[in-house]
């Protein structure tokens, strides 16, 4: 047997996901939190894992992490706790459960997120994409025509969108949830920079679940998502769970760490300052459109983005090209909030490929 012969043909055809290197270069491409632990955390942080026993198994409920992340989240009382290996594995364990059932549909607005529509396809489900409108807010009436049209099992809705960085109207995605007949994956993966969340929602909807990862915030390396939601869908959603998949070393990395949540939130918020300073910036530059965000990065369109992309990355910035996606994301680029230094070699880089004077110097 070949690999020709054991494959779907579409499996065939695909590629595995791919992280360009980014050796010796200012990485801006992956929405990752640009800071470092100060050296007194960081020695907290190892005496703490001095508790770690290696050579046994995690405790696979992690009960003590399960409430750090409660108590972080504001997840209401009532509501149950699903842990993944970052939030692509509980993507995965939700469209798994899908498997083997007839005339079986999810849905998403796009452009979105990629792995909704890519495990979707691993899994051979059908994924149904609604096409956002020009600014990149939903459509109401196709969005619902959708819904109706299709009956999905689930519906994905990124909130704040990746990779357009703003939040979908609050009040139709309220809609939505209320007019499908299967489950809203609300995917809160940029909390720490939106200041907006349906977590409180969890209680008043039964078919409303929260995705939330702790990448964005600054674990990136830990890889740790959660799902929080009625205890009857989490239920039956754990016994696809691989049995001990969050290891000792990170149950016990995220504890400490969010046991210093003012720390990260002192980095967050400067993000979120750097963010707006770095908008304006972008936006004084000639034939740039510069997107809305309530994330820690910006989507922006400019002219020839592919020659611009190759252009940053030859002066050792890297960030995002969207351009060979096509359609609403032709032209566009999605950059980090780096260090206020990152942001300014960004920026004093493109003011060269562009060919701008620049009036004052970049972010400070």
């Amino acid at each position: 047997m070949t690999p020709q012969q054991f494959f779907r043909p579409e499996i065939l055809a695909d590629r595995a996901y791919h992280v360009p290197t980014a050796e010796g270069m200012i990485k801006l491409d992956a929405m990752e939190n640009p800071y470092t632990w100060p050296p007194e955390m960081i020695s907290g942080w190892l005496d703490h894992l001095r508790a770690a026993h290696p050579n046994r198994y995690p405790d696979p409920q992690a009960p003590a992490l399960k409430q750090a992340l409660r108590s972080y989240a504001g997840i209401p009382a009532g509501s149950d706790i699903l842990l993944g290996n970052g939030s692509d594995e509980i993507l995965l364990i939700l469209l798994t459960a899908l498997v083997g059932q007839e005339e079986i549909k999810v849905l998403a607005p796009e452009p979105t997120f990629v792995m909704y529509r890519q495990i979707a396809h691993w899994l051979d489900i059908e994924f149904i994409g609604v096409p956002l409108q020009a600014d990149f807010s939903l459509d109401a009436e196709a969005m619902l025509a959708a819904v109706k049209t299709h009956s999905p099992r689930i519906i994905f809705l990124a909130y704040p969108n990746n990779p357009t960085g703003n939040l979908f109207e609050t009040a139709l995605i309220e809609e939505i949830v209320k007019t499908t007949p299967g489950l809203v994956v609300v995917d809160e993966a940029y909390a720490p920079f939106a200041q907006a969340s349906f977590m409180d929602e969890l209680g008043n909807h039964d078919n409303l679940l929260v995705l939330r990862t702790l990448s964005k915030l600054g674990l990136a390396g830990l890889r740790l998502g959660f799902l929080a939601g009625p205890q009857k869908w989490l239920e039956q959603f754990d016994k696809l769970r691989l049995p001990y998949n969050i290891n000792i070393l990170t149950q016990l990395s995220a504890e400490y760490a969010l046991s210093h949540i003012e720390m990260f939130q002192q980095q967050t918020s400067r993000i979120r300052e750097d963010r707006e300073l770095l908008a304006r910036k972008l936006s004084s530059l000639p034939d740039i459109e510069v997107f809305p965000s309530a994330a820690n990065f910006i989507l922006f369109r400019v002219h020839e983005a592919s020659r611009v992309f190759e252009a940053l990355r030859q002066q050792g910035i890297l960030i995002k090209n969207l351009d060979p996606c096509g359609g609403l994301l032709r032209n566009c680029l999605r950059v980090t909030v780096g260090t206020p230094e990152e942001n300014r070699r960004f920026i004093e880089a493109l003011y060269r490929i562009l060919a701008v004077t620049p009036i004052e110097s970049g972010p400070e």
